[in-house]
């Protein structure tokens, strides 16, 4: 397929960011940095629930890869991803 022919995508995914309770401030700052990424949640024991958007795969991958790398950062799970054509994803659903 031509690369001009490719649907535009939507990539969400969310995932559980822990970190030790200390540096959990500096690690949702370095988070909240992204213009991709929104902090829904955190726990006093190091816990942040954040949710990203990417254009691609690759762009996803990266992302995670780099909130992976943050100093500070214990672990980064996915718990969700879901990816699909924007058309798709602003397809409206009847109640019905």
């Amino acid at each position: 397929m031509h690369p001009h022919l490719v649907p535009e995508e939507l990539h969400i995914a969310s995932l559980v960011v822990h970190t030790t309770p200390r540096r959990m401030a500096t690690v949702a700052a370095a988070i909240a940095a992204l213009p991709e990424a929104l902090i829904h949640a955190s726990s006093a024991n190091g816990k942040l629930v954040v949710t990203l958007e990417a254009c691609t795969a690759e762009t996803m991958s990266a992302l995670v890869t780099g909130i992976q790398r943050v100093d500070g950062v214990l672990s980064a799970a996915l718990v969700y991803q879901c990816a699909d054509s924007l058309e798709a994803m602003n397809e409206e659903v009847s109640d019905a």
